[in-house]
């Protein structure tokens, strides 16, 4: 039990604590540019996302939850919500009754296009427009060894 814990070097702690600063800073941002248009948070768009570039507009909750960055109990909180809004709507499985869907609507897909515009734009106000096209390649790259 005497080993010695490693610390990461100041560089690696510098990283990190970037990372973590620009990633609230940023989100914080697109959310404020969301919520300015008058359109729901980025879990919201998230969710749809997933649905979206699903083979059928239809994914079962804990895939939604593999895809995201939510956890079970908010995403099941989120469906309740997108669905009393009628942009989601839950299927039960053909061969087990008990299994279900969440199949996106159309007033879904229009809301996420709407949302997009907003979204995109926020990205590249935020981010795009600080960053070469080589400079936005390499740090994807380089986070890119984290997922």
């Amino acid at each position: 039990m005497s080993e010695k814990t490693p610390n990461p070097s100041e560089a690696v702690t510098s990283a990190w604590t970037s990372i973590m600063r620009a990633r609230e800073r940023l989100l914080g941002a697109i959310e404020a540019d969301l919520k300015a248009a008058g359109l729901p948070p980025l879990a919201w768009y998230d969710v749809l996302w997933e649905l979206a570039r699903s083979e059928d507009g239809r994914l079962r909750p804990y895939e939604i939850e593999e895809r995201t960055l939510l956890a079970q109990y908010n995403l099941s909180r989120l469906i309740d919500r997108l669905e009393k809004e009628g942009l989601v709507r839950r299927e039960t499985f053909a061969s087990d009754g008990r299994g279900r869907w969440v199949v996106m609507t159309d007033a879904g897909r229009t809301l996420r296009e709407r949302m997009w515009i907003v979204y995109a734009r926020s990205i590249e106000t935020h981010i795009g427009c600080r960053l070469a096209e080589s400079e936005a390649k390499t740090i994807a790259g380089l986070l890119d060894r984290f997922l």
